[in-house]
């Protein structure tokens, strides 16, 4: 069983100290491709230098979230759009809205948003997506654009039926990570994830965040990483009625012709 985590912020401080055996432990448990998410300027940078590292392991994206969006000038413009020329650059993003914590004015992460959606239709790049609590907005945006990128996955996916089924009719794909797995707030997540089709599915750690808190035993330090997508897809698998490999093996060709890979 292979798998291709779509969403690992490998670039995480957390990941220094044993970057190579977190790679190790990832191979031993079929994560055999990761894409590092770059989140802001200094992220995107350091995925890349990441991905040119492990060739054909690592990829990369490059954009500025939504919390960093009051950080987005003409230099960061300027930046991604040359980060974007590189060919382990794979996505524009992480992107989008994020309206539950508000580190950044919401005028301020629109601004951002629709400068990185350009992006993505003047190179003809898939788009990388972040929305919290945005979902009218968001949905707004997008649509502006939708039919100027190749394909946009709406990464961590966390919220409603109507707001999945808008997504879908969008054609988006969807990124479901260890949320799922969190009997607090993600247990709709096991219905919704019935309703999405094999061809638009792709699965993630978000990792250095959201561990599966069925995992058993917890590690003591909290911190998830890629080793665990290979639970997350056991977890969807059995929510979805089908046997774990076809899971895998779909959401693996899935990620394989949404990334270029």
């Amino acid at each position: 069983m292979h798998l291709l985590d779509i969403g690992a912020n490998l670039t995480h401080e957390s990941f220094r100290h044993d970057f190579d055996e977190v790679l190790a432990r990832a191979r031993e448990h079929g994560v055999t491709r990761m894409v590092v998410t770059g989140a802001s300027r200094e992220a995107s940078v350091h995925a890349l230098e990441l991905a040119r590292r492990h060739p054909g392991e690592l990829y990369a994206t490059a954009g500025v979230h939504p919390h960093h969006a009051v950080d987005y000038d003409e230099a960061t413009d300027a930046l991604l759009r040359e980060l974007h020329t590189q060919p382990e650059m794979r996505a524009v993003g992480e992107t989008g809205l994020d309206y539950h914590r508000n580190y950044s004015p919401r005028e301020v992460q629109l601004d951002a948003f629709e400068r990185q959606l350009r992006i993505a239709a003047d190179l003809g790049k898939p788009l990388f997506l972040h929305q919290r609590d945005a979902h009218e907005d968001f949905l707004a945006l997008l649509r502006r654009y939708r039919d100027r990128v190749p394909a946009a996955v709406v990464h961590c996916f966390t919220d409603t039926g109507a707001a999945l089924r808008d997504y879908l009719a969008l054609d988006c794909h969807i990124g479901i990570t260890g949320w799922i797995c969190d009997e607090r707030r993600g247990t709709h997540l096991r219905e919704l994830v019935k309703e999405i089709p094999a061809d638009r599915l792709m699965i993630e750690t978000d990792a250095p965040y959201l561990l599966p808190r069925t995992v058993k035993p917890q590690p003591s330090h909290r911190r998830n990483e890629p080793m665990y997508l290979r639970h997350i897809c056991y977890e969807i698998a059995r929510d979805r009625g089908e046997p774990v490999e076809v899971t895998a093996a779909n959401s693996t060709a899935t990620a394989e012709k949404f990334f270029g890979l």
